[in-house]
Formats: structure tokens, C-alpha cells, sequence
């Protein structure tokens, strides 16, 4: 067995001590990210293909469906104890574990035959995808501070939009191999470890600036900040599900709207959704904003957008009113990740993004429940569209009150 002296330990701390993340780092924290939109966006195209090749099988209708939606479901569910778990362990030992664990599960049903053996593999991909989405984003707000770490967070946003384009026109060109071939896609996990291994080590606390030299242990909850992340969490559930709406909407506002081609749909709602990184490239201009301006903004945003989607009444007006949602989405999601992280200490940095990412995730789950049940309330989807309208403009004015009111006190 080899050995290792007390002074190598000590020549490699030093060393490591020394590194500072550079620009690789932070495309390495930031891909992870498309994982997170891979599970779903990548194999949308193929759903009608695996109804026809599980049609025979009781319940298939809404078991199928669920191969998409058990991985969501999970990172709504694990987030939090994802961070725990980073906190505890170390966040660089977990994300490598989790891409691999991702890549595996993720290409199973390339060989699997039973629709449950599929549907138990989406849940390791969706327990994998908590890790990862917590833990790079964890590990971005470890190395970088100030001005650098919102511009590598406001990143994650565009990497997000801009990969759901990219692996639903992937998903749909593989699929003409067969429904199975998207699968192997998940593969590009390990491309994703070989750069985290290569370019990151494992953070140690800011207070000492140096590499952890093992597990961190953090299990305290002393100075956590409780009343202020609820505020957070609670804000990001309401905006999250404005967040989702278009992503999730658009396709069947323009089909109530008289489309009829699912190609000029899809290219048309792809169109709008450049809104979102949009929206964050004008966030790394002016993120340094206050919390409660950039929030009366954006919720402004969002109100305008889906006014203009609710009332246009012609394809035109409603895809300007799209965009301009967009826009609001893409300010609105590094504004609320930026705030937690600045709140969040190294030693319970884990835990608190766990919690807001999944409540980010557990409002795209009430996304579409809200739009349904405010279209029948009001006799369809686009009146439902007016209705969110309404509801943003209600954040819109509880942030104009904020900044009244410290106004007033300063």
C-alpha cells in the first residue's frame, strides 16, 4: 500500500490552498445544470412512441407520462435533504457520486422491457438530480463572492433555457432511431465528471480560504436564517409558478388561438422563451439593484406579459406578450437565487439552497394546477392568462409598498 507523509498532506494543502476558480470552474458548476432540464425537455418528443409501445399495459395512459414527471416530483421532494447531505459530507465527493449514479440510471431503459423497472430507474435520475442541482449550485456560492458569484448564478438561468431548446430538437431527431435512442444522451454525465474532477476540489469554509481537508460535518443549525429564508421560499413558490406558465402554456394559447401546426407552434414558442436568457443578461447588468426594485420590475414584467397573452386576441400580440413574460422570468429567477445565497453561511449553505430549490420546483408542480383551475373559474385558458395577470400585479404592489415604506423610514 502506498503511504503518504505528513508533509506531502501538508505541500498539497498548500498547494490547493492557493488555487482560486477560474473561468473552467464555472463552466463546470454551471453544465450540471442541463441535467436538470435533460430529464424532461429530452424525452418529450418520444411520449406518443412509448404510449403505443406500452399500450397494452393497465394504466398506461398515466404511467407513461410519469417517466417525464417522477424525476421533477423527486427534486420537489429531496432538495433539502440533498443539501443536508452536502453539508455533512462535503459537496464535491457527493456531485461526482451523483453523475455517476445519473449516468447509470439514466441510459436503463435503453435495455429495460418493463414499464415499472423504467419508471424505478426515473426515480434514481430524479434522486440524482437533486444532488446535482443543489450541490453545484452550492458549490458555485462556495467559491465565488460579490459581483462574480451573481453573474455565475444569473448563468445558470440562460444555461437552463437555452439547453431546453437545444434537447427538445435532440430529442426529437433521436427519436426517429426509436423511442430508446434519447436515453443514451444521459451518458453525458460523465463528461460532466471528468470536468468537476478536473477543474474543482472540495470547498472549505470562506472564513479560512482553504480546500477542505475532509468531510465538513455541518450539522448545526445555530444562525440559520429562518424568518428571512421562509420570506424567500414563500416568494419563490408565487413566482415560480408565473415562471413556468409560459414554458408550460404557450403551446395551447396558440392552438386556442387558431394554430394548427405543431412544427410552427413548437418554433414560434421557442422564439418567445428567448425572453428567459434575455431577461438574465440584463440581470448581470443591473443585479446589484435592490432586492425590492428588481422584484417591482419583474413582477411588472410578468403582469404586462400575460395582460398582452390574456387580451391580444391574435398570435401577434400574444407572442410579444410571451416575450415580454420571459424577460420577467429571466430577471425574476437569479434575483431570488442571488438573495437566498447572500443570506446563507458556508456551514448551512447546502441546507438553505435545498430548501429554495425545492420550493422552485414545487411551484413548477402548482404551474399548471393554477392555470386550470383559474380557466375553468373563468371559462378558458386565456382568460386564465388575465387572471395570473392580476395575481403578479399583486406582488408588483406589495414590492412598490416595500420600497415606499423604507423610503419613508430613511
Amino acid at each position: 500500500m502506498t503511504t503518504i507523509s505528513v508533509g506531502q498532506l501538508d505541500a498539497d494543502s498548500h498547494m490547493n490552498a492557493a488555487r482560486q476558480p477560474g473561468f473552467m470552474t464555472g463552466i463546470s458548476l454551471l453544465l450540471p445544470i442541463t441535467l436538470t432540464t435533460m430529464a424532461v425537455v429530452l424525452l418529450a418528443p418520444v411520449v406518443p412512441q412509448m404510449m403505443r409501445e406500452f399500450a397494452g399495459i393497465a394504466d398506461s395512459e398515466y404511467r407513461v407520462p410519469m417517466i417525464l414527471t417522477v424525476p421533477s416530483l423527486c427534486v420537489a421532494l429531496l432538495c433539502p435533504f440533498a443539501g443536508m447531505l452536502g453539508d455533512y459530507f462535503g459537496r464535491r465527493r457527493l456531485l461526482l457520486a451523483s453523475f455517476l449514479l445519473y449516468a447509470l440510471v439514466g441510459i436503463a431503459p435503453v435495455f429495460l422491457h418493463d414499464l415499472n423497472a423504467i419508471l424505478l430507474s426515473r426515480v434514481g435520475v430524479g434522486i440524482a438530480e437533486s444532488l446535482i442541482y443543489v450541490l453545484s449550485t452550492t458549490m458555485i456560492g462556495d467559491y465565488y463572492s460579490g459581483a462574480a458569484r451573481d453573474r455565475w448564478l444569473a448563468g445558470q438561468t440562460a444555461f437552463a433555457s437555452m439547453s431546453a431548446l437545444l434537447f427538445f430538437n435532440l430529442g426529437g431527431a433521436l427519436g426517429e432511431a426509436g423511442w430508446r435512442t434519447p436515453f443514451w444522451v444521459y451518458a453525458s454525465a460523465l463528461v460532466m465528471f471528468a470536468l468537476v474532477l478536473r477543474f474543482t476540489w472540495e470547498p472549505g469554509s470562506r472564513d479560512t480560504a482553504e480546500p477542505a481537508p475532509q468531510a465538513p460535518h455541518n450539522t448545526s443549525w445555530a444562525g440559520f436564517p429562518w424568518a428571512v429564508m421562509a420570506m424567500i421560499v414563500g416568494i419563490t413558490i408565487y413566482g415560480s409558478v408565473f415562471f413556468y406558465t409560459v414554458q408550460i402554456q404557450a403551446s395551447s394559447g396558440l392552438a386556442a388561438l387558431g394554430l394548427t401546426s405543431p412544427a410552427r407552434i413548437g418554433f414560434l414558442t421557442s422564439v418567445a422563451s428567448i425572453g428567459v436568457p434575455l431577461g438574465t443578461l440584463v440581470y448581470s447588468r443591473i443585479g446589484h439593484a435592490r432586492v425590492a426594485l428588481l422584484l417591482l420590475a419583474e413582477f411588472t414584467l410578468l403582469a404586462l406579459g400575460f395582460a398582452l397573452m390574456g387580451k391580444s386576441g391574435s398570435v401577434p400580440g400574444f407572442l410579444i406578450g410571451c416575450f415580454i413574460n420571459q424577460i420577467g422570468a429571466g430577471l425574476l429567477l437569479p434575483t431570488l437565487l442571488v438573495w437566498s445565497m447572500s443570506i446563507l453561511r458556508f456551514e448551512f449553505r447546502g441546507r438553505g439552497t435545498g430548501f429554495w430549490q425545492s420550493a422552485f420546483a414545487f411551484g413548477q408542480f402548482l404551474s399548471p394546477i393554477v392555470v386550470t383551475a383559474s380557466g375553468k373559474a373563468v371559462g378558458g385558458l386565456l382568460g386564465a392568462f388575465s387572471v395570473l395577470s392580476a395575481t403578479a400585479a399583486v406582488g408588483a404592489l406589495v414590492a412598490l409598498a416595500t420600497l415606499a415604506g423604507r423610503s419613508r423610514a430613511a
